[in-house]
């Protein structure tokens, strides 16, 4: 886009850099600058009238005008008139004036008047940065079919856009603007923001590009690998067979078997070295424990903060916590993280550069990257990442779970109790989430300190554990041996496995996001057992309780969660709660997504 330095600064102005993004800027209301021979009371109008008198009261400046489009006198109000004002109004003149019309008791009159000179025309307003003589001469001089041609814009989505600035007869409504008009306002904001998702993605050099087979070892384990994960391999074969770098987020809801994926992409890889980044020891164990199950040929090392000094060059599959950091790494083909969402940008660059020896800004060979997710992203978010990231969706499970959900009150405790008892005495386990370590005098809630007493009095074999607890990693996993009664704050949320898990009650579950109450209710049920998830709560009654508890997809859980709060910004990065779209609903708009994508991917 080509703009001279006064341009830019207006760009800059109203934090916006393509004539797409200008035209989003739809109006917030039209002056109508047409004359009409009947007085529209209670509306801005405007008269064509003649000055005949002046009176100039404390705090006002009060005109007599007599008007001539419907032959009427009224009285022009100015309050604290400025001085330049005393000097618009002389007896006798006549000139075009606009302001509001309200009559009370036969009389008639106009709250601060003002000269107008565009008369016939019905000129846009904008709330912006900029004054509103000069925004409305940028939007004359650049909004145009041309400059939105040149950005990619179909024709008719254009005159869609244009017709909302340039009106030729009556203004639209604003406050119901036709479906036409939104979607091509939602399209163009999509469009707009895709193409900068896709300008942001870099690309480097893979330092191989050659990709083994995964399927003879696919035949030893001791299951089929579900069409799911079959496509997501075959999606992460074909990347490992390009020139450049893979750089692939796959996303799998609780229990989807991601791990597979995981063990397959580093049997693709072999003879070459691969390292798995894990956020916890518990975790990082864990994979470990199935790569040495079910890679026995494979050279594979556990790296973290308790693990010895080692020659890591003879090993050719390396799994670790952030430990990783902070050792000589030898070069490896492919970096992988788990649960990506709990390291930081910086960390995840750093182990890509100590694996690759160069640094992002150096555009040398790169290892390929996959990330893994088990927080379900709408189908739609996943559609728009793929314009910065390549993206797989793993929404099945190997096997069916059976959770009962129910949202539970006061009244249900003694019921709850039974239950609690019932499954003990059956040699499972059971987790009780609370809100707060300590008591607060805001929350309603026990606190794990105050709540704590009750169950170790009635039952035998109480943990207890939080996000400050230093040994909260040596805790759950002497739990998952010798425990009854887990209790514990979200802290438990990732990168545990108690196959013994039947129930998991959250306290002040309406405090959660639906993902965190999705991820808590994923750690019962994880090995065929009959599961069950509480969500207590004091409020008499909640939809989206109600609702996420007849839900069970993490993916269809992730649209409600849209549904009751907005998105986030996947472009600044800021992807929390708080949508950065004015128009785009991820939760409805899969459609218009599929259609800017396809036509990105025609343009590219």
């Amino acid at each position: 886009m080509n703009v001279n330095k006064e341009q830019e600064d207006k760009f800059n102005k109203l934090a916006i850099g393509t004539f797409a993004e200008l035209a989003l800027f739809v109006p917030s209301s039209y002056d109508d600058l047409r004359l009409y021979n009947k007085l529209k009371i209670h509306e801005m109008q405007l008269i064509d009238a003649t000055v005949e008198a002046v009176f100039r009261a404390p705090n006002s400046l009060q005109v007599t005008l007599y008007v001539h489009n419907f032959s009427h006198t009224i009285t022009g109000v100015i309050f604290r008139p400025k001085p330049y004002m005393m000097h618009q109004f002389k007896v006798g003149e006549r000139d075009y004036y606009y302001g509001m019309i309200e009559c009370k008791s036969g009389h008639c009159s106009m709250s601060m008047p003002k000269k107008v000179t565009n008369i016939g025309s019905i000129v846009p307003k904008y709330n912006c940065a900029l004054r509103a003589d000069v925004m409305h001469r940028f939007i004359q001089s650049y909004l145009n079919k041309e400059n939105l041609k040149a950005e990619g814009l179909n024709e008719e989505i254009i005159d869609e856009l244009l017709k909302l600035h340039f009106i030729d007869k009556n203004p639209p409504n604003l406050k119901e603007l036709d479906i036409k008009t939104i979607n091509a306002l939602k399209y163009t904001e999509l469009f707009s923001y895709m193409k900068q998702l896709s300008g942001k993605r870099r690309y480097f050099k893979a330092l191989t590009c050659r990709s083994g087979d995964y399927k003879e070892w696919s035949l030893t384990l001791p299951f089929k690998l579900t069409n799911e994960q079959i496509k997501t391999i075959e999606d992460i074969k074909a990347d490992f067979s390009k020139e450049v770098a893979a750089k692939r987020m796959i996303v799998g809801d609780v229990g989807s078997g991601k791990t597979m994926v995981i063990l397959a992409s580093a049997v693709m890889m072999l003879p070459n070295r691969s390292i798995l980044m894990a956020p916890t020891t518990i975790l990082a164990n864990k994979l470990y424990e199935e790569a040495l199950k079910y890679l026995p040929h494979v050279k594979t090392v556990l790296v973290t903060n308790k693990s010895k000094k080692i020659d890591l060059e003879e090993f050719d599959f390396i799994i670790g916590t952030h430990a990783l950091l902070y050792r000589e790494l030898p070069t490896a083909v492919l970096v992988m993280v788990d649960e990506q969402h709990r390291f930081g940008t910086a960390q995840r660059n750093l182990l890509e550069k100590l694996v690759s020896g160069k640094s992002s800004q150096e555009v040398e060979a790169k290892p390929h990257f996959l990330q893994f997710s088990a927080t379900p992203i709408p189908r739609t978010q996943a559609m728009i990442e793929t314009a910065h990231i390549d993206v797989s969706l793993i929404t099945t499970t190997p096997f069916k779970k059976d959770i009962t959900s129910r949202v539970i009150h006061k009244n249900d405790f003694k019921d709850l109790l039974e239950h609690i008892k019932s499954e003990i005495k059956g040699g499972n386990q059971v987790l009780l989430v609370y809100p707060l370590v300590e008591q607060s005098e805001v929350l309603e809630y026990q606190s794990i300190d105050e709540a704590r007493g009750f169950w170790e009095k009635r039952f035998d074999n109480v943990y207890v554990t939080h996000g400050k607890d230093k040994e909260k990693e040596e805790v759950l996993l002497d739990f998952s041996k010798n425990g009854a009664i887990l209790i514990a704050t979200t802290v438990v949320e990732v990168g545990i496995s108690l196959p013994r898990l039947s129930t998991v009650v959250i306290v002040g579950a309406e405090r959660l996001g639906l993902s965190t109450l999705h991820q808590l209710r994923g750690r019962v049920s994880r090995t065929g057992l009959k599961g069950y998830c509480f969500l207590y709560t004091n409020q008499s009654s909640s939809e989206r309780l109600d609702r996420f508890s007849q839900t069970t997809s993490g993916f269809d859980i992730a649209n409600l969660d849209l549904k009751f709060r907005k998105g986030g910004d996947l472009l600044k990065g800021h992807n929390q709660s708080g949508s950065q779209f004015k128009w785009v609903d991820l939760a409805e708009d899969e459609e218009i997504v599929k259609s800017v994508k396809n036509d990105l991917c025609k343009r590219a």
